[in-house]
């Protein structure tokens, strides 16, 4: 579906060059999500999410650290949204705390929920930059995992008519709609190896998951196509695995990742089918039953857009049952693996630097080859980079700024490699740094900075990075310029 990406830069690829246009039809944004930035947690009718739930669960996040307050965006929604004004960004993009229009996941519209949604549209239309809503990024109302969560087909349902009250309620001046966030995530990081919320360890589940998340994205995309006007632009994120040959047993190794990370979503939704290698690879765990007749036809609907996010690449080869299997594959260590199916099979490797504070290696070039081996699997499906960019640790100089160079010469390098895509035939329309604020990293607390907009947790002040500059001044010149230091004034 994706394939393999190369072990390294292509001969002559320079990700460091400077004079790449980005003209007005490319957008240039930034993305956040509810749980990290929003806080407010028990604020005007909002209810418990698993992302409340687990955060407060003893152990399972850095420092004890949750969302209660997080970049107390709710609260100072007019003063970020001037700030995203200062940044000269096209778009943004944000996500909808699900529990902060249904307390219990069903029933009516929450009004003062939606409020500040409305709220936030109307202000990002008024200073011309374009709202990008996100209906799902992760946090499902608790009361429906007390039901079952995912594995469950009746969420898939109960996210319908939530997509439907959204669509009603901002449809009329939201143009670009996504249905999930990194659904991979969700599934198998959540219901497989718990290291998410809601934290359970069960590869069968996890599939299941997989699947009603996958029907849920089918559901909403039609309901949001029905309910808002023919312009309207209907998409899906999701965080596509590059994988590398780490040999042996490599070429085999990518391709059970590829099925299971990249095929159970692009199959299904842009296919119609889920690959014959994913359900070979997990047959000794579920019969897959939970697909029903006409599923397919629900979930393969149209969308105007595939979302990418992406960070790093793994490196993979078969392994040969014999020592400790290497798991390196850039996520929080658990007894329970993600990769369900081929936990037993595969291993990950770990990779050379640079990297970034999360440990992730820096790898602009793999990106490039992503967006152009979706182009030739999908030539008519025109990508957006909806999420990319990276934590390292910041330092608020004595004259309150913060020079954070590696983060622009990452920024830097990744919009290269869009470039570079693009000349190679890539229908690539935008790309959204994540983040714009520092927020609550999931189950990496506050330790983890991914903002270009530094967020002092205990006065809640917000300072642009050197990095923010930097893109500010893209935004507004569309020239790709050097990302070395020099360049500190507003725009």
């Amino acid at each position: 579906m994706v394939g393999a990406v190369p072990a390294g830069p292509e001969p002559g690829a320079d990700h460091r060059r400077t004079g790449d246009v980005f003209g007005p039809d490319f957008v240039l944004g930034a993305a956040t999500a509810a749980y990290q930035i929003e806080g407010a947690a028990d604020a005007d009718g909002r209810s418990r999410s698993i992302w409340d739930t687990y955060s407060h669960t003893p152990g399972r996040i850095a420092n004890g650290d949750t969302g209660d307050v997080a970049a107390d965006h709710y609260h100072r929604l007019g003063q970020d949204l001037d700030l995203m004004a200062s940044l000269n960004l096209d778009a943004y993009r944000f996500s909808i705390s699900w529990p902060r229009i249904q307390a219990d996941g069903t029933g009516p519209g929450n009004p003062r929920g939606v409020d500040f949604y409305s709220r936030l549209v109307d202000g990002l239309l008024e200073r011309g930059i374009a709202p990008v809503a996100t209906l799902y990024h992760w946090d499902l109302p608790q009361a429906l995992e007390d039901t079952g969560g995912w594995p469950n087909r009746d969420v898939a349902a109960r996210f319908a008519e939530y997509a439907a009250l959204m669509a009603d309620a901002l449809g009329d001046r939201v143009p670009t709609w996504t249905t999930l966030n990194e659904p991979w995530a969700a599934a198998y990081l959540g219901y497989a190896s718990g290291v998410m919320a809601p934290g359970r360890a069960n590869g069968a589940e996890a599939l299941a998951a997989v699947h009603h998340l996958n029907l849920a994205h089918g559901l909403a995309a039609t309901v949001l196509r029905e309910r808002t006007a023919p312009s309207t632009t209907i998409s899906v994120t999701l965080n596509l695995h590059a994988a590398r040959d780490g040999g042996p047993g490599g070429p085999e190794a990518v391709e059970r990742v590829d099925a299971i990370a990249n095929g159970a979503f692009l199959g299904p939704m842009l296919r119609g089918a889920y690959p014959e290698r994913l359900l070979a690879d997990t047959a000794h765990l579920t019969d897959w039953s939970f697909v029903r007749d006409g599923d397919a036809a629900l979930i393969h609907v149209p969308i105007d857009v595939l979302g990418v996010n992406y960070y790093s690449t793994v490196t993979v080869r078969s392994w040969d049952g014999r020592g400790e299997r290497v798991a390196a594959d850039g996520h929080k260590p658990s007894a329970a693996s993600p990769w369900v199916g081929s936990d037993e099979v595969v291993e990950f490797l770990p990779q050379p630097g640079p990297t970034t504070a999360m440990g992730w290696n820096i790898a602009p070039e793999a990106l490039e080859q992503v967006l152009v081996n979706l182009a030739e699997a999908f030539p008519a499906l025109p990508l957006m980079v909806t999420e990319s960019g990276a934590a390292f640790t910041d330092v608020v100089t004595p004259d309150g700024a913060v020079h954070d160079d590696a983060r622009r010469d990452y920024l830097h390098r990744h919009l290269v490699a869009c470039a570079r895509a693009r000349e190679r035939g890539a229908d690539v329309r935008g790309y959204f740094v994540w983040s714009l604020l520092d927020n609550f990293e999931w189950a990496h607390g506050y330790d983890k900075r991914f903002g270009i907009v530094h967020v002092d947790y205990e006065t809640q002040r917000r300072t642009p990075k050197d990095s923010a500059l930097w893109f500010a001044a893209l935004a507004r010149d569309r020239v790709l310029g050097a990302p070395g230091p020099g360049l500190r004034s507003r725009s």
